[in-house]
């Protein structure tokens, strides 16, 4: 397997404050030149005190460094949360010779409790002191909460005669149904891009990879996407609009995507992956919400943990997304098997495609509305005892 590439010009380090039982749960991702950065943070309206601090520095547009723990989410945490998470990008900027305004702060973890600053101050101290191009994997480490393995990848792209790099770690099996992006997915590439390009890149490639994953219809108070591109590759600008542009964020969507699908892989308790595509949408925005609402219904879920074919389940849910389609002209197929043709049911061999679904762990729903040409992909997993005890169990 090939090493995962290091973007030029970041620096990575991570540290243990004790938040977690063993390992480290706390990183620092540094650009050692500021960076043009782009990302989106969560909807949900209790969003935390951190979520409110990395929005000024999104709104900014360059970063120099992200700060971020796992294990407390320092969310419902009034003045005193936001004063900690000033205090963590203060710190942290001290650490690597940086504004406190170019530093984003992260947290992920049990909401309602605060941080242990003094113990937050000294991780960041250590994680400082061990800054290195090659410290990705530990930031993986640092950053997961319920997560059972780390989401690390990354990308080589040739562009006008230079070979840039993308690294992105992320977390969350749990409390996923982004309306932005994800819990926590931090990407630093060495491409020379303009802010205003990469904020468009960025936010489309979220729509398709992010914004199109489900584990249980919970969006969190802390989800984060942060980008940042410092240009230490060398050579010109992408120029804007143009096919490098494209190729560029090719590989962005891609990277995201592997990590999209990584999280709902590692899904609390899950032991399937749901691939649910659509086609024949009137809009890709029709496509992306009608894949959506099938991946993330608790009856396909439960239908496909069982391995049952049950495609009335999927047209039921199908039935509830605002995509206008008409009866007659739906197809559905499970792994390939037409199970529903203009409507109606297809007659299949039943026990054939139940003993196929039981030995697979990728499952795919191919879906046509037949009500235009637009199309998209949504992922999601299945539903199984094991999220129940996970989160009956969480601050056990």
């Amino acid at each position: 397997m090939a090493s995962l590439p290091h973007p030029q010009g970041f620096l990575v380090g991570a540290a243990e404050a004790g938040l977690k039982k063993g390992g480290p749960d706390l990183c620092l991702i540094v650009s050692e030149t500021p960076a043009a950065t782009a990302g989106a943070t969560t909807r949900n309206r209790f969003f935390s005190p951190p979520v409110a601090v990395t929005r000024a520095r999104l709104d900014a547009g360059r970063l120099r460094a992200i700060v971020a723990n796992s294990k407390n989410a320092n969310a419902a945490t009034g003045k005193r949360g936001l004063a900690d998470a000033e205090a963590m990008a203060a710190c942290a900027a001290a650490a690597v010779g940086a504004d406190p305004r170019e530093v984003a702060v992260c947290s992920t973890g049990v909401i309602g409790q605060f941080l242990p600053m003094d113990r937050i101050r000294a991780a960041i101290a250590r994680a400082a002191a061990g800054l290195s191009p090659d410290g990705w994997p530990r930031a993986a480490q640092a950053i997961m909460t319920t997560d059972t393995r780390a989401k690390d990848a990354g990308r080589r792209v040739r562009i006008a005669k230079a070979d840039l790099a993308l690294r992105g770690v992320a977390k969350g099996v749990g409390m996923i149904h982004p309306n932005m992006a994800t819990t926590l997915c931090f990407v630093g590439t060495d491409a020379a891009i303009t802010r205003p390009q990469l904020k468009r890149i960025v936010r489309l490639a979220a729509e398709r990879t992010f914004n199109a994953v489900t584990v249980d219809g919970d969006t969190s108070t802390s989800d984060t996407l942060i980008v940042m591109a410092n240009g230490a590759a060398g050579g010109s600008k992408i120029p804007a609009n143009s096919a490098d542009e494209t190729k560029f964020a090719s590989a962005l969507t891609d990277l995201l995507q592997e990590l999209a699908i990584d999280l709902v892989r590692d899904g609390e308790g899950a032991t399937k992956v749901i691939e649910v595509a659509v086609a024949g949408a009137r809009s890709e925005a029709e496509a992306r919400e009608a894949a959506r609402k099938v991946a993330s219904s608790n009856l396909v879920k439960t239908a496909i943990y069982g391995c049952d074919a049950n495609w009335g389940r999927i047209a039921m849910a199908l039935g509830n997304a605002r995509a206008v389609f008409a009866q007659e002209r739906v197809a559905i197929k499970i792994l390939g098997v037409p199970v529903m043709r203009r409507g109606l049911p297809v007659a299949y061999d039943e026990p054939a495609l139940q003993r196929e679904m039981k030995a697979r762990d990728y499952i795919s729903i191919a879906v046509d509305l037949g009500a235009g040409r637009a199309k998209a992909t949504a992922w999601g997993c299945d539903l199984t005892e094991g999220y129940i005890r996970i989160n009956a169990d969480y601050r056990s």
